[in-house]
């Protein structure tokens, strides 16, 4: 991809909170994005896990029991 000129914006801090990039830019990235040029994340399939935990405790007690311990 080519380089796309930005401009970084900071707090008051000097930490970065925002990226401004030229419109037009922004319309090819998008055009990109959408015809599936740029690979996008695939959606993992957790049904292939299925079955192959074994747990010694029901989640949701451990999740109370440890919610508990917090100050």
């Amino acid at each position: 991809m080519n380089e796309i000129p930005k401009h970084i914006v900071t707090d008051e801090n000097g930490v970065p909170i925002a990226v401004q990039i030229a419109y037009a830019d922004w319309v090819r990235l998008e055009a990109r994005l959408s015809d599936g040029a740029v690979p996008v994340a695939k959606e993992n399939d957790l049904r292939k896990h299925e079955g192959l935990l074994s747990l010694r405790v029901d989640p949701m007690e451990f999740q109370q029991r440890v919610r508990s311990e917090w100050p």
